[in-house]
């Protein structure tokens, strides 16, 4: 079943290691975006799955297309034009010190594009899935009105269509995010987000929950899933769900939303590697589960499970396999050497 994903492929630079911006004279240079790390995870579990984005002619522009051909990402739908792949430069946390990420992706291609770059009607031929991020509409009033008739065309065609909400406060403001993706949304059928989204783009917060303390409460996330899906019809709404001790500790599970009933993971205590990406895993193995069929507990699990291991991983991408995931899933979290 095939599954196609929309958003921006940027250049990630970092620090090596712990280092901060003002100490390295070396940064690491890989590619990430948050559609492009779901296609790349659906990828590595075997699905069929194609991004779509505008990247330069240049040679970055096609170094960022080989970083998802050589995972299998079909890139035939890449549009290519501009003059620049967007940069955003990652300094890693450590202890009670948090992680910084600095954008430099204002005139990069994708953010450029026009509305008849994009033959959605091709696109979308033979597709079951398509899902995108909030960050996408965010980035200029032109994507937003491609998403829009992206999401449109998708749900005229059948298509399932997920979005995780991941709202950017350096890209929009609360106000202009809830003006678009509230008419976005009403074409959804699955909504991702965390602890933070629903509050920031439409106000619903879930109740005695402090995410700087990292106190959660189940029940005011099964009444922020439930405000969510009576208001736009959603079919089921998935919650991330981070317990944040510091920045390298952290408590991790997920809650899945649907049929009126609410579905909790178990909870990984996690060490982080690296946290970018965490939940763009976590979207990608939802969407594998539940095009497989799984039942809702299984789907969940399994998400929560791919997103634990994504913090093990350095860089963007969620290079685990799906018999990797099961496995934890299934209890296998010990670490111990596979031999």
């Amino acid at each position: 079943m095939r599954v196609i994903t929309f958003g921006e492929l940027m250049l990630r630079l970092q620090p090596e290691g712990y280092l901060r911006f003002v100490q390295t004279d070396n940064l690491e240079a890989t590619f990430g975006g948050a559609e492009a790390n779901v296609a790349v995870s659906l990828a590595n579990f075997g699905d069929d799955v194609a991004f779509v984005t505008k990247l330069p002619k240049h040679e970055i522009g096609q170094a960022a297309v080989n970083s998802l051909r050589k995972f299998g990402v079909d890139t035939s739908y890449v549009v290519r034009g501009g003059d620049r792949v967007g940069v955003y430069y990652c300094e890693k946390g450590a202890s009670q010190r948090p992680s910084k990420v600095i954008y430099d992706r204002a005139g990069s291609a994708i953010a450029t594009a026009k509305a008849y770059e994009f033959d959605w009607e091709k696109i979308f031929e033979n597709v079951e899935w398509f899902h995108f991020t909030g960050i996408t509409p965010a980035l200029s009033d032109e994507l937003a009105k491609i998403t829009l008739e992206a999401v449109k065309s998708a749900k005229d065609k059948g298509i399932t269509v997920s979005c995780d909400l991941n709202f950017r406060k350096k890209l929009w403001t609360s106000e202009k995010a809830c003006e678009v993706m509230s008419e976005i949304c009403k074409y959804v059928d699955l909504l991702i987000a965390n602890e933070e989204d629903a509050k920031d783009v439409f106000g619903i917060e879930a109740e005695n929950t402090d995410i700087e303390s990292g106190t959660l409460n189940r029940d005011g996330y099964v009444s922020v899933a439930k405000q969510l899906t009576e208001k736009f019809g959603f079919k089921a709404v998935a919650i991330t769900l981070r317990e944040s001790i510091n920045a390298n500790d952290n408590n991790w599970s997920g809650m899945l939303y649907v049929g009126g009933n609410a579905f909790f993971s178990k909870k990984y205590a996690i060490h982080i590697v690296d946290r970018v990406g965490g939940g763009d895993s976590f979207g990608a193995g939802l969407i594998h589960s539940m095009l497989s069929g799984a039942y809702a507990q299984d789907a969940i699990e399994f998400a929560v499970a791919a997103s634990c291991l994504k913090h093990s991983i350095e860089g963007d991408y969620n290079l685990v396999s799906e018999q990797e995931v099961k496995a934890l899933a299934k209890g296998s979290g010990s670490g111990r050497v596979q031999r």
